[in-house]
């Protein structure tokens, strides 16, 4: 079965002690089991796919705007894949199986080319890995579950700011998205 890795906003702003909207220690504590997941994926010539929040500055209409401090800004450092994933990016950047896209909302598929990059591989299994797993990796997993794909959420390659969240969504995948949890 044919399958790829989608990284979800494994940044610096999410992940950093001093990014704009840090997960912190836990985001932190899965750097190493990330980037050796992704490199992993990369070298056994699996489709890895980077989908990384981009905002604007001052943009009033885009819904976060209200509920978080602006984070992700284009052309911020806060933008920067964050430690060694960056690292892992930075040797296989340009090779046909790595992908660098921008995403505006939580999900990875809304308004995104994605499920036309993965159809056209013919990949019918996704890991996630990233963070918030209780906001951009939930909802891109609903997503990719909506559209048919295979889900595996890698528990240790996931972290979040809210230990409950986190907790809460590693059973949804399980119970209502019929996702295999590793």
């Amino acid at each position: 079965m044919k399958r790829a890795l989608i990284n979800i906003d494994y940044t610096y702003d999410f992940i950093a002690e001093n990014g704009a909207l840090t997960c912190g220690e836990p985001g932190q504590n899965i750097e190493s089991n990330i980037a050796g997941l992704t490199e992993e994926f990369i070298l056994q010539g699996d489709y890895v796919v980077f989908a990384i929040d981009r905002h604007e500055h001052n943009d009033s209409y885009h819904p976060e705007t209200a509920m978080y401090p602006p984070h992700n800004i284009a052309g911020t450092k806060g933008r920067n894949l964050y430690g060694k994933l960056q690292e892992v990016y930075n040797r296989y950047k340009g090779q046909s199986n790595v992908y660098y896209m921008d995403k505006t909302r939580y999900s990875a598929f809304a308004g995104t080319d994605l499920e036309i990059k993965l159809r056209e591989r013919g990949i019918q299994e996704i890991h996630l890995a990233g963070v918030c797993t209780d906001i951009c990796v939930l909802h891109t997993a609903v997503d990719a579950y909506n559209k048919g794909f295979n889900l595996v959420v890698h528990s240790k390659m996931v972290a979040s700011f809210n230990e409950a969240g986190h907790q809460w969504a590693l059973g949804h995948f399980q119970t209502s998205l019929n996702a295999e949890v590793r």
